[in-house]
């Protein structure tokens, strides 16, 4: 196995769809040796068959065939036997759903582990919305309702330090900056549009998709458009925060 990590992919949202191509022929490019999955587990609550439908008919139409990695639930994301399913990964891909659900049955758990020491190894991960915020050091929940922009952060799994996702950031996702910052000083907020990408590869951090990325830390944001180097952004972690 190499000893570098893999392509990293954190997507805004509206995947599996047209408008997608640019980040997932590189992540379909990168993939190492083992089979392809696609982890559901935003999506427990939401559909999960019809996430894992999605995105095994999209990836199949640029030629890679993708299978079910099945963490639903804590149970699942502690299974020895999923676990070592997992080890063999030459793709993961995070599906989107709940922003909090991902982190809380993957945080510390032996799939988990696996899914990281298979990206060290150079498998490649990417994650969309919920996915994308899952990868980083915190996401952001839904803190009060009905006001859907109104966040609070959670701890994440942590493999792109200090930062937080704004998915759909040419949606809504630009309207949680306010309390993003608040709860989160000192931390880079990454806005991802819709179909759009933050890609990591040891070359650093590039932009892709039709849309673009935003950093944003303190007053100043960023824009970053498909091919370019983007600046700012933490290089991911080598070892898991529990490690």
């Amino acid at each position: 196995m190499p000893n570098s990590p893999g392509l990293l992919a954190l997507v805004g949202g509206d995947e599996f769809k047209p408008g997608n191509e640019e980040q997932d022929r590189l992540l379909v490019a990168a993939a190492g040796p083992g089979p392809a999955f696609v982890v559901p587990t935003a999506a427990a609550r939401q559909g999960p068959e019809e996430a894992v439908e999605h995105a095994t008919a999209w990836f199949s139409g640029l030629g890679l065939e993708l299978r079910e990695l099945p963490v639903l639930k804590r149970a699942d994301a502690n299974s020895k036997d999923v676990a070592e399913l997992a080890r063999t990964g030459g793709l993961f891909y995070l599906v989107g759903g709940d922003p909090g659900l991902v982190a809380q049955v993957l945080n510390g758990s032996r799939v988990w582990a696996a899914i990281f020491d298979a990206w060290r190894g150079g498998a490649s991960l990417a994650g969309s919305s919920a996915g994308a915020m899952a990868l980083c050091s915190h996401t952001l929940i839904r803190a009060s309702w009905p006001d859907r922009s109104n966040r609070r952060p959670a701890d994440a799994l942590g493999v792109v330090p200090d930062t937080a996702v704004l998915p759909h950031y040419d949606t809504f996702g630009n309207r949680w900056i306010e309390s993003a910052q608040r709860e989160l000083p000192g931390v880079t907020l990454l806005g991802i549009d819709e179909r759009s990408a933050a890609i990591w590869t040891e070359a650093g951090w590039r932009a892709a998709g039709p849309g673009a990325v935003t950093v944003i830390s303190g007053s100043e944001k960023t824009i970053f458009k498909s091919g370019a180097k983007i600046a700012g952004l933490a290089t991911p972690a080598r070892m898991l925060p529990s490690q």
